[in-house]
């Protein structure tokens, strides 16, 4: 048997031990189902304040990092994914990771974030180099990542790591690591790199170029925004260069673990339920209305939310249509954290409709199991959404999604037919107030007027296979290209 292809995860989030959304949900679930198939996969992250950094293996030595004329020292940590055998190893260095955020406070970035991420990509190569680990392809996620591939082009060459192909995974566009020109320095590659072939994208500096530029592939979260970063209004700047590498751009959908959104299992929900027997799914909306503080009532359709609570999630669009939507005969209850104008919009509209509307600004990852189980919808109103996972959650805990037709949102959410029942939730068009109350007042009144069709939409939502299963082997079949590409005499057989 040929050996089993080996994998380098780069990314800056990895659950359950850091996230602030989907890219560590990704970066904690891939790979599980990747070494389920046989495949050797190893993820490097690093390692934040207020992580249980005793509970993990410390590794002997010291991770020197050359950064240009500088050298960065770090230490390295270990655990393993959980429920797997999959290493994650954690670079420590106080100076650029102790900090109280990831990125930086609520709407702001720290200054030195380019250097932060260049330390990550680096050391993420000098690790792998040094545990004897050279890998076939080095897979990078979004910009904190994106040095990866540039590097692997680049300080590699004549070394072991050079051979490795490297896929470059888009998971949001919107954010790609921009500074100045003299941001180069912070790399450690000379200013020669500093070229419109490379980093120089407008006159500044932006890694997800680069990395666009050097990657051997290109993926991102859904087919949909495959298709839709490649225009000016979902390309974020970057449509031109995206269009030059369509050939070489693959839009594979995100999946969920379905072992921890799983409601036949959930032990952080008040009763476990299954499409055959929705019972405990009632139970577990009572106990999500006695949480919140609102009346226990079967009768009142309950919505739910769990986001960041920003623009992109259309949040701004719900704050407007609030009023109208918590007219109708229906609860809210709202889960997340994120811009403090949003978020104090928000509050002031919970505390005025205190008996139907709960915020709870925060994030609890039990309270988001709850929520999902007990709501009878949720909101996702998206202006874009490259893959989602909530509404993947949701589905699976039958819990309709009220969506924008857009992303992920599109690929997984089918529209309710009147005429016959069939779909698995509802989608708007136009991101207007509106366009958001007319689609949430459909919701309402299909789940008075039609619960017959309600009940048929659950099942159909709960029976979708939405787990990594089926990602995991189109990304083994990714890689298989990716090394053809870089290898063409290796090429491996897709599996």
């Amino acid at each position: 048997m040929s050996d089993p292809l080996k994998i380098l995860f780069v990314a800056s989030e990895c659950a359950p031990f850091v996230k602030t959304g989907g890219l560590g949900d990704v970066v904690g679930a891939l790979p599980k189902a990747l070494a389920r198939d046989g495949l050797d996969v190893r993820v490097v992250t690093p390692l934040y304040a207020g992580m249980a950094w005793r509970s993990f293996e410390t590794l002997e030595g010291i991770l020197s990092v050359p950064l240009g004329r500088a050298t960065a020292h770090g230490a390295v940590r270990m655990a393993r994914l959980p429920g797997s055998d999959v290493p994650v190893y954690f670079v420590e260095h106080r100076q650029y990771f102790d900090r109280p955020f990831l990125y930086g406070p609520p709407g702001q970035a720290y200054i030195d974030n380019i250097e932060r991420f260049a330390f990550l990509s680096r050391a993420a190569l000098v690790l792998a180099d040094a545990i004897g680990f050279t890998p076939d392809v080095v897979h990078a996620h979004d910009w904190q990542a994106g040095l990866a591939p540039v590097y692997v082009n680049t300080v590699c060459w004549g070394r072991p790591m050079h051979a490795s192909a490297s896929v470059f995974t888009i998971h949001n566009l919107e954010y790609q690591g921009v500074a100045g020109p003299q941001a180069i320095a912070f790399t450690g590659l000379g200013s020669e790199h500093f070229n419109s072939g490379e980093f120089e994208h407008f006159g500044t500096f932006n890694i997800m170029k680069a990395a666009l530029r050097h990657s051997t592939l290109v993926s991102t979260v859904s087919p949909t925004y495959a298709r839709e970063i490649q225009t000016p209004p979902l390309g974020a700047g970057l449509d031109g260069e995206l269009r030059r590498r369509a050939g070489d751009l693959r839009g594979i959908l995100n999946g969920i673990d379905d072992e921890e959104w799983d409601p036949a299992r959930d032990t952080h929900i008040a009763a476990r339920y299954e499409a055959s027997d929705m019972a405990g799914k009632a139970a577990c909306k009572a106990a999500l209305q006695a949480e919140a503080g609102l009346a226990v009532r079967p009768d009142v359709a309950l919505l739910g939310v769990v986001s960041r609570f920003v623009r992109q999630k259309g949040i701004d669009v719900l704050v407007a249509a609030l009023e109208r939507v918590l007219a109708l005969d229906v609860q809210l209850v709202a889960l997340g954290m994120g811009d403090p104008g949003l978020v104090e919009q928000l509050g002031q509209m919970a505390a005025r409709h205190g008996d139907r509307f709960r915020l709870w600004s925060e994030f609890s990852n039990a309270r988001a199991h709850r929520i999902e189980a007990g709501a009878d919808f949720f909101l996702m109103p998206s202006r874009f959404e490259p893959c989602g996972l909530n509404q993947m959650y949701s589905l699976r805990y039958g819990t309709l999604p009220i969506v924008r037709a857009t992303g992920g949102l599109a690929d997984t959410v089918a529209n309710y037919e009147e005429r016959t029942g069939a779909g698995t939730g509802f989608m708007l068009g136009d991101l207007d107030p509106r366009s958001l109350f007319d689609t949430v007042g459909w919701a309402v009144s299909t789940w008075y007027d039609r619960p017959e069709h309600v009940a048929r939409m659950q099942r159909t939502a709960m029976a979708e296979d939405n787990s990594w299963a089926h990602a995991a082997r189109v990304y083994e079949a990714l890689y298989s290209e990716a090394i053809a590409r870089r290898h063409p005499e290796r090429a491996v057989e897709a599996r």
